[in-house]
């Protein structure tokens, strides 16, 4: 199983301790591009099919809030991602 899948599948599974640098590296690895600006919210932009995750970098710690894990799950269902279509 691909390092790809296994963070999908991880993150599918609603995880409390899904790090920063997980979600990072899944959506480079999904072809997303990484758009940083001055503050802590970062986007994550796919041409195609069009697709924009905005996301604010979590702080202190590195670990994802639950909200943000359920905005990326739902995001990625929208454009297919979660039915195989990686």
């Amino acid at each position: 199983m691909s390092k790809k899948r296994k963070l999908l599948e991880r993150l599918l599974s609603k995880p409390k301790d899904f790090t920063w640098s997980d979600l990072s590296s899944l959506l480079k690895k999904l072809g997303y591009k990484k758009l940083e600006g001055d503050g802590s919210r970062v986007k994550f932009y796919l041409e195609s099919p069009r697709n924009l995750i905005m996301i604010d970098k979590p702080h202190p710690t590195k670990i994802l809030k639950n909200y943000q894990v359920l905005d990326v799950i739902k995001n990625l269902k929208q454009i297919g991602v979660t039915n195989g279509n990686d």
